[in-house]
Order: structure tokens, then sequence, then C-alpha cells
């Protein structure tokens, strides 16, 4: 038969869009099953790992707690671990405080404890307050215990039924694999799903369909997979100088991306590939270098999930990856841990006497004793730090970071220890191996002299990206032109951290120069940065030029679409209410405060951001009514009655802000400002108790402001004590500003 060519053009079309289509689909997820055939050996190393074991569905082959009828008296109360036929159940305490049945539906994990997850009719799966305790008898184990007591309280984010416990939220997209968390806010539910239960293969090598493509047509590029786990050095050298090998080069490989997309401390933002554009912050947000999470020499504080510790580390800057000491599919090291670092740290030089200065094949001879020290999180489970930090004593007295030998030496202090390090090593060495974390310490402290130090660290090579950015975010809070130049360098800084640590340092420059500088990373390649950059110019709004609105929407959109992604988070609706509060959307701010209330009626910004939006109206009273309602949702939280009490003083009401002050100072202790506004409002009433309350400000901040105000009380009560006050604010205030107080006593007497 004879075809037209019209119809050979058609039918040629229509096989040339066939092959496009199926070479331009995206790979599918097809299972961790259908990797074994080919991979038996990785398959069988990863049977049983952390990643196998990372979630399970709850039966008698995964569950490792004992549910044999068995109590449990935790708070003078009974919890009950029993079996109902083929299912494991628990009878604890619910929302209501009252005892109820549950399911356990799943297992979390298997050593050195396990946790165990009930799934309720909405979809939210909880994490029940309770763990088990695998580790043997003889290491203190086999036994149940409460893994947060501090979080009893049905309005405590960590409370088990409460988003601080949600595996949907919290923990899926790191304990299973392709997860989409599907949240309706409308019906405040989840239909969340997964591929596969556990972190499977495809959890770090991606999709497979189009590797399974390869294994019939070898003409699939790159094995039909798009990300490359390889390591980054293919030889390490000798090198003159060195006692520690080199890398000859350099190639750089996705596989730190993909492990740190769950070894790190991050909040998600999308569900983009931060694989494919080799973009950490595409999809996340990484926790940096500070006092929430750190300690100031960059040391674990908080759970860090080793990512951020690693990326301050010499091993990151040299091309060291993960694989290099852990075997990717056991999750175990890939050598003994007393040798694994004398991969590159060459034996005869760090394996002696000379540079560890203790018994050879003693806990002190190993390297990762000294220079990855344990900390213990939830409650059994001990983890090293990744920052390979230096033992420092010295830094450990002077600003309460952890001295790695008292890990060991328990029964010494910093000051013995920092004894030993100064005869063993050079006193400068020992003293200056982490410069930046003297200059954190301070600047954590409050001390405002610390811009030009913190610029220096800021625009210095010689720190690592993170420190670098860490050092950026300190700056909020001093303004000058040393941080100004500082900030405007590092916006165009190649690392994403750095320049999301330009934007947060920016915060109180004055709004000119905020527009100028931060305004081209609207444009920026990546999503955390020009989101952030929006949300940090938005608050210049009113002042814009319609030009520069129209440059603001777009990134704005990704902020916004950031916080809808997060919409089962209180504090995704209270970001929306504040961006449309800058614009002068009351009504959307209202709304979205609401869901905020709705979604999570236990988180306190929610309810003193709305109170801030009416205040700025001039409706007080709204403000009031707002906070009394936060008040009741959480009653532990210090923000509210604070909030409260400032209301209370612009309408007045003397004695209910006194009452809401101190409640707020009751609540957090530690929060000299409080204490402060707390003295404030006493003053003229009750006068002795004003003093009384500025000097635990002071005691609590060693503040000049604050020993200043409290010099000021004093002589203005005529206090006895004025003048020994005076005495000591001489020492840490300007003469000026002691002059006029001097004056103000003398012309008293």
């Amino acid at each position: 038969m004879i075809l037209s060519r019209k119809l050979v053009n058609t039918f040629i079309f229509f096989i040339a869009f066939v092959i496009f289509q199926h070479n331009s689909t995206a790979a599918e997820f097809v299972g961790s099953k259908q990797c074994q055939s080919c991979h038996q050996q990785e398959f069988k190393a990863w049977q049983g790992s952390h990643h196998d074991m990372a979630m399970k569905h709850a039966g008698e082959k995964s569950v490792l707690g004992d549910f044999n009828n068995f109590s449990f008296k935790n708070a003078g109360e009974i919890n009950k671990f029993f079996k109902k036929g083929q299912q494991f159940w628990v009878n604890i305490v619910g929302p209501d405080g009252k005892f109820h049945d549950y399911q356990i539906k799943y297992t979390f994990g298997f050593e050195p404890l396990q946790q165990y997850m009930v799934e309720f009719d909405d979809g939210r799966i909880q994490l029940i307050p309770f763990a088990w305790d695998s580790r043997s008898q003889q290491d203190g184990g086999q036994r149940w215990f409460n893994l947060y007591p501090e979080y009893t309280k049905n309005h405590q984010d960590f409370f088990w039924t409460n988003t601080g416990q949600n595996w949907n939220y919290m923990c899926a997209d790191c304990h299973s694999t392709n997860v989409q968390k599907n949240f309706d806010v409308k019906t405040n539910s989840y239909k969340t799903t997964y591929s596969e239960i556990n972190v499977g293969c495809e959890a770090c090598h991606g999709p497979a369909s189009k590797h399974i493509d390869w294994t019939k047509d070898k003409k699939v590029k790159n094995f039909g997979f798009s990300r490359n786990l390889s390591k980054q050095v293919n030889k390490w050298v000798v090198k003159d100088g060195f006692d520690t090998l080199k890398p000859e080069s350099i190639h750089t490989t996705q596989q730190n991306l993909v492990c740190a997309q769950c070894h790190s401390r991050r909040t998600q933002i999308s569900g983009n590939s931060h694989i494919d554009g080799n973009e950490f912050g595409e999809r996340y947000l990484l926790s940096l270098i500070t006092n929430d999470n750190y300690y100031p020499d960059g040391q674990i504080y908080d759970e860090d999930f080793v990512y951020g510790s690693f990326l301050q580390s010499k091993m990151q800057e040299n091309g060291v990856v993960c694989s290099n000491c852990h075997d990717p599919h056991t999750a175990q090291l890939t050598m003994p841990e007393e040798v694994v670092c004398l991969q590159c740290h060459q034996p005869q030089v760090y394996a002696q006497k000379s540079h560890h200065q203790h018994q050879e094949d003693s806990t002190g001879a190993q390297c990762v004793n000294c220079h990855m020290p344990e900390t213990t999180y939830m409650g059994v489970d001990d983890r090293r730090d990744h920052g390979w930090h230096k033992p420092n004593p010295g830094m450990a007295q002077q600003f309460g970071t952890p001295d790695t030998c008292l890990s060991c030496h328990k029964d010494k202090d910093s000051q013995w220890s920092g004894e030993f390090v100064n005869q063993w090593f050079d006193k400068n060495t020992a003293t200056d191996e982490e410069p930046f974390a003297p200059i954190f310490a301070i600047a954590d402290g409050g001390y405002q002299n610390m811009a030009s130090q913190l610029s220096k660290i800021a625009q210095s090579q010689q720190y690592a990206d993170i420190i670098r950015a860490s050092a950026l975010v300190r700056m909020a809070n001093i303004p000058d032109t040393n941080t100004l130049i500082a900030i405007a360098r590092n916006v165009k800084h190649p690392d994403s951290n750095v320049r999301r640590g330009a934007i947060d340092g920016a915060v109180n420059i004055n709004p000119a120069e905020k527009w100028r500088i931060l305004s081209p990373l609207l444009t920026d390649k990546v999503l955390s940065v020009r989101s952030e950059a929006a949300m940090a110019l938005v608050s210049l709004w009113s002042k814009l030029t319609a030009e520069q609105q129209q440059a603001l929407k777009a990134p704005l959109a990704d902020y916004m679409a950031i916080q809808d992604f997060n919409a089962d988070r209180g504090y995704a609706h209270t970001n929306k209410a504040i961006v449309f509060g800058y614009q002068n959307k009351i009504e959307l701010a209202n709304k979205a405060y609401q869901q905020s209330m709705r979604i999570e009626p236990y988180f306190s910004p929610g309810y003193v951001n709305m109170a801030e939006l009416y205040r700025r109206q001039g409706q007080n009273l709204e403000a009031i009514n707002t906070l009394l309602l936060g008040s009741k949702a959480n009653p532990s939280d210090s923000s509210i009655p604070y909030s409260l009490g400032l209301a209370f003083i612009r309408s007045k009401e003397i004695q209910l802000a006194q009452q809401s002050l101190l409640t707020a100072a009751t609540l957090a202790a530690s929060n000299a400002n409080y204490y402060y506004v707390y003295a404030l409002s006493l003053r003229g009433d009750k006068d002795k108790a004003a003093e009384q309350a500025m000097a635990k400000a002071y005691k609590i901040s060693r503040s000049p402001q604050h020993l200043y105000a409290l010099c000021e009380m004093q002589i203005n009560n005529r206090s006895f004590q004025a003048k020994s006050c005076l005495q000591a604010l001489e020492k840490i205030a300007p003469a000026s500003a002691v002059n006029t107080l001097k004056i103000q006593l003398k012309e008293q007497q």
C-alpha cells in the first residue's frame, strides 16, 4: 500500500511525539524491592539498618517494646501498654486530660530507642510521649521512659497530640520515601501519602523507573538517574608541609546535599527538588549557628542533625563526603571508630602520644573522643559533633562552651584541664583556634560594640561560609557603617546561606539603604533567598513606589506560597497576616490570624501579633480581648501577659498592667527586659518594689542601661544605696551619663 506524503509526515510526527513523551516524562518511584535482584549486596546491607527501620507498620516483627499488659507509672499516674489480638494499644492521657485507649499503628526507629505512633481520623499521626529504651539491660535499657516529661500540659507544643509531635509535619519527610503531606487547611486534616513507609533506596538515589529503563536500553543517560552520589575526591595525596592527606582535585557531587535533606536542622519550605539545582535553599531553610542550637564556638547545643556542624569543618572544605566514613546502606562506619580519622590524618603524627597526650589504646587516645564529643538527646541517644573542633578549656571557662576534656574527667573542672592543655600545646594554638567564638559569645550577650569584629568575620575567607552567615545574622541589632558595608558585600556572595545571613542582618538598617542593598536579591535564583528578601522588604510597602511594589510582588508570592506549604502550622498564617498588615489589607490580616488560632490554638505569636495589629488601628480594647483569649489558650507563655501589660498601660489600668507584667517576668525569669518594664510600671506607685524589680533586671542582664535606671530610681527615692549604685555605674557607663546622676544626687543633699 502506498501512503500519502501527508499521512507519512503525520505518522513520523506521532512517533517522534511518543518518543519525546517517553524521554521527557518524569521518573517514577518503583519501590526498593525492584532493586533487590540486581543489587543484592546493597539490599542486604540496607535491611535492618536505621534507614530500613526508620518507620514500620506496628507488628510482631517491628515492635520492640513490652506490650504484655505492662503498667508504667509516670508522674504518679499509671499508663498501660497492652495487646488486642495482633494489635498494640496504649492507655494514656489525651488532650482532654482523661485516659483513653489508643491503637499503635506505626513504629519509629529501633535503636537506641523506639517510638510509637497513633493515627487519628483527621489523618494526623502523632508520637506518644513514651519510648522504649531498646538498649540492653546491662546498659540501662529494656524499659519504658517519658521522652518529654516537662511537656505534660495540653497547651504545650510538645504535648503528644500537638504539632511538636506530629509526624506529618515534623517527621515524615525524613522517615519515609517520596512523602506528599497533603494538608487541607479548610478541614484542618491530612491525606499524607508516601511511596515507601521507610527510607528506601529511592529516598537517596531518586525515582528509579528510568534506571530500570536503562537496564533494558543502555542508551539512557547517567544510568537513568539525575543525581550524582559519588565521592568528591578520587585520590588523596601527600603534600609537602602537611601531615594530613590532601585532595588531588575536588569534583563537586550531590552526595552531601542528599544526606543533608534529613541530617540537618532545617525547615521544609517547598516540595521542589534541591538536588536538581544543587541548592539546599530551594527546598529547605537551614538553621544557622545561633545560640538557639549551637554554643558560640559552633559546638552543638540543641539537636542539629550533623549538617550544620559539618559545614563548619575543614573536612567539608577539603571535599570529604559522608561515605568517606559511613556506609550509606548500613548507615554504619566503614571501619572501626578508632582508625576512621587515620584515613587522612597520618598515624605517624596523629596516632602518637605526642599528639593526643594519653596512654595508647585508651579512650583519650581516640580522635573522636576529643574532636567529636557526644551529646545525649532523647534521654539515651548519644550523637557526635561533626564540626571537629579542638578542645578548648579556656573558652569553656570564659563563655560556658562544652569542655571536651570533662566528658571523661567528670570530677574535674576547666581550670584543671586548661592547665594541662597549656602545658602540652602552644598557648596561642589552644586559645585562638576558634577566633570567632569570643565575638559570637559577646554579641549574644547583648553587647553593642561588636560591629567591627562581626564585620571582619563576615568578610574574611578564613571562616566557613556558615560562620560568615551567622556573623551577619548577629548584626541585626547593631547597625552601623561597618555592618552596612559587610551586609552590602555579602548579598553578592556565591553561597546562599551567606546571602540569607545578610538579609537577617539588614533588618534594622534605614529604609532607603535597606531597599538599595536587598532589592537585587528579589530575583535571586534560590527560593529561600528571594522569599526572605521579600519578607524583609515588605515592611517598607507603604513607602515604596509603584515600581518598587511591582518588583516585590513575584518574590512575595513565593514567600506566601511557602506559608501555604506549611499551612498546618500557626506560624505560617501569622506570617501571612503580618504581610497583609504591612500592605494595609486589614480584613485579610484578621482572617489569617483567625486561621492561625484555629490551626494551632496555643500558638502565642498569633495572639500577640493580632493584638499589635489592633493597636496600630487604635483598637486597644480589641487588643486586650485578643490577648486575654491567648492567655487562656496558652497560660505558660510569657509574651502574652507582657503584651497584655502594655495594653493595660495604654488603657491606664495600671494595677492590671502591673499584675500582667509580673506574670510575664515570673514566667520568663531570665528575661531582664520584662523585669525592667515591670519596674517602670511600679514607679511612683510602689517605689520600693520598683527598685527591687529593676535590681533584678540588672542582675540578669548586667546592662549599663538597667543599672542607670536603678541608680536614677534610688536617687529619686532618696535611697541610702544610691551612692554605692553610682560607684558601680562609674565602672561601666560613660562619665557624662554618670555625672548627670551625680548632679541630681548632690542637689538632694
